[in-house]
């Protein structure tokens, strides 16, 4: 049997996956939905964002006019959701100029609501936040960017997003300068503590502080610093973060290390030192998975113990790869996926933490015009019910779309 060639092998995995106007279940994968449409395109952005409700049937997306070059001060994208239950309807509710391409605009369900989101937006010469009621249409504005929410609902944290799109374009937002662009540490910049109801934030740690613990993993002095990554812990009690650090004239890669502090900006700790952490998320209050570097097995992914050097490797033969990963409610199974490989193929799995099975979720072609600042990665993010999985991809020919995978079959539920 002659083998396909690569460019065979790529349309065949296009054609199974993209199927037609409905939805598609190539052979021995799960059944996948496209649920938004050209000539516009939409997209998420993170993996650690509530993209659903409570209930599993909205789903939030933004939506935009081009593709293939970095956002401009009047780029405006819309806000939307997509109604599973009714034809996948999307309905229109707001709009930002304040994105990326990654991150998009921090758009997400506040925790425990069933009819609030929030997303992040430009009003003069400040980054704010705005908080639509779906159901009501009612909204109010909070004077300070988000970045991740508290468990409750209640607050937020937020780092100066002027200054992350001068040290990591594509995740910061272009239109307000960074006055700090020449302070390598500055004292006045770091992560706030906002309170969503009265807008009131407070400093938690500023770069000045992160960039004086002592690190003997790397040189830092003469490098510009800065906060990437902000996540709350499950009970609120704790947040993590990367400090990061890159030459003052932006050149060269960046170093990192992960921290965690006290959601009161008590108790700092590096939890990574090693320099090469990239994506985690919290598993529970006390342990967080991470791709990292580590003595012992180098690049893997990592459980690590918050605030003691206790690590453990979590599936070094069959997670091979750095990828978005989560854990869905339970956390019997991981979600992940992979950068797109030689055959411009990407890859959500599921990962059955008591077998250590690999299920995977389909082969999603991206074009090799997805990279850099505006690649569109998969960044899988689950439903509330653990059936559900929503991806990010321009597999079906339309530019960067939403897609559904039913995960049901799999998990049990």
């Amino acid at each position: 049997m002659l083998r396909p060639t690569r460019r065979e092998f790529v349309a065949a995995c296009t054609a199974s996956i993209t199927g037609a106007c409905g939805t598609s279940k190539p052979a021995g994968l799960p059944p996948v939905r496209t649920l938004t449409h050209g000539p516009k395109h939409h997209w998420f952005g993170y993996y650690d964002k509530l993209e659903f409700d409570p209930a599993s049937r909205l789903v939030l997306g933004m939506e935009v006019d081009f593709e293939h070059r970095s956002p401009q001060a009047d780029d405006e994208i819309r806000i939307g959701m997509v109604d599973l239950e009714d034809g996948d309807r999307w309905t229109d509710l707001g709009s930002s100029t304040a994105w990326g391409w990654q991150q998009g605009c921090m758009l997400q369900w506040i925790p425990g609501s069933s009819s609030e989101v929030i997303w992040n937006d430009r009003e003069g010469d400040a980054y704010v936040s705005r908080i639509l009621d779906v159901k009501s249409g009612a909204m109010r504005t909070i004077p300070s960017a988000v970045y991740a929410l508290s468990p409750d609902g209640a607050w937020a944290v937020s780092t100066d997003f002027r200054r992350l799109n001068d040290t990591r374009p594509g995740y910061g937002y272009v239109g307000i300068p960074d006055p700090n662009s020449d302070v390598l540490a500055p004292d006045e910049v770091g992560i706030w503590k906002v309170d969503l109801a009265t807008g009131e934030r407070d400093l938690l740690i500023s770069v000045a502080e992160a960039a004086a613990i002592p690190n003997p993993h790397s040189e830092t002095a003469g490098m510009k610093h800065y906060f990437n990554h902000l996540l709350v812990s499950p009970d609120g009690s704790r947040l993590i973060f990367l400090h990061r650090w890159r030459a003052a004239d932006g050149r060269g890669r960046f170093g990192t290390r992960m921290f965690t502090v006290g959601s009161d900006g008590s108790d700092p700790y590096v939890l990574d030192p090693y320099g090469k952490t990239s994506h985690f998320i919290w598993r529970d209050p006390e342990t967080v998975l991470a791709w990292a570097w580590h003595p012992t097995h180098e690049d893997k992914f990592y459980l690590f113990r918050d605030r003691t050097e206790e690590t453990e490797v979590i599936g070094p033969e069959v997670m091979p790869l750095n990828g978005h990963c989560t854990y869905l409610p339970g956390n019997a199974w991981i979600l992940n996926d992979t950068y797109p490989d030689e055959d411009r193929l990407q890859h959500p799995y599921l990962y059955e933490v008591s077998s250590g099975r690999r299920v995977p979720l389909g082969h999603f072609y991206s074009p090799a015009e997805y990279n850099g600042e505006w690649r569109c990665d998969t960044h899988p993010r689950f439903s509330p019910d653990g059936t559900k999985v929503v991806i990010d991809s321009p597999h079906s020919g339309e530019g960067r779309q939403l897609h559904l995978i039913d995960i049901s079959e799999i998990v049990g539920a």
